[in-house]
Formats: structure tokens, C-alpha cells, sequence
């Protein structure tokens, strides 16, 4: 597979905790966000991105039980960015989804 986070597919990515995990994935979000409507290519390499993470995080051995709720992240990313929204996301409710494991990092890590 060729990744665009090679660094992070070697197992760099499988280091940190899943709260550190979903606070990358939202800042790839938080990317797509800021540029959908303004920069069709930058929006699109965010999303790209984010679902990577995402798919990395799914891969992680130490997220097994939490795989039901990831899988559910992916779909309904994928159904705002891309799809016709029919879960009703909306660009505040990622933030706040994704700002909760940010400050989840912050707390671990003693910030």
C-alpha cells in the first residue's frame, strides 16, 4: 500500500495512545473543514489523510474493542465529505466529537 504517512504506517503511528490517535485523525478533520468550499485539492488531501489515520488507528491491535465505534467514524466521515449527509454531521458536531480527544491527550500526557 503506499501511504502518505510512510513514517507513521512503519509503526510509529502504533506508539501512540488512542487518544493521541483520534486528536491526529480530528486535526486532519479540522484541515478538511477549514478548506472545504475554498481549495478543492487541499480539502481533498486533508480527507485523504484523515481517513489514513483513521484506517491506521483501525489497524492498531490495541483499539480491538473499540473497532465497532471506528468503523462507524469512517462510514459517517465518509457520508459528510463525500456523500449526501444523511447522518446530519455538521462541521461543529466533528469538532466537538474530535476536540474531546484532543483534551483526552492533553490530560495524559500532563498538559
Amino acid at each position: 500500500m503506499n501511504y502518505i504517512h510512510k513514517e507513521l504506517a512503519q509503526g510509529r503511528w502504533f506508539k501512540l495512545s488512542f487518544f493521541e490517535q483520534m486528536a491526529n485523525v480530528g486535526s486532519e478533520v479540522g484541515r478538511a473543514i477549514n478548506w472545504r468550499g475554498k481549495n478543492a485539492q487541499y480539502f481533498q488531501a486533508a480527507f485523504e489523510r484523515a481517513l489514513e489515520l483513521l484506517d491506521l488507528t483501525i489497524d492498531d491491535a490495541k483499539n480491538k474493542k473499540r473497532l465497532r465505534e471506528l468503523w462507524r467514524v469512517r462510514e459517517v466521515m465518509a457520508d459528510y465529505f463525500q456523500f449526501d449527509n444523511i447522518y446530519g454531521s455538521t462541521d461543529k458536531s466533528w469538532q466537538n466529537y474530535f476536540y474531546a480527544f484532543n483534551y483526552a491527550a492533553r490530560l495524559a500526557a500532563g498538559v
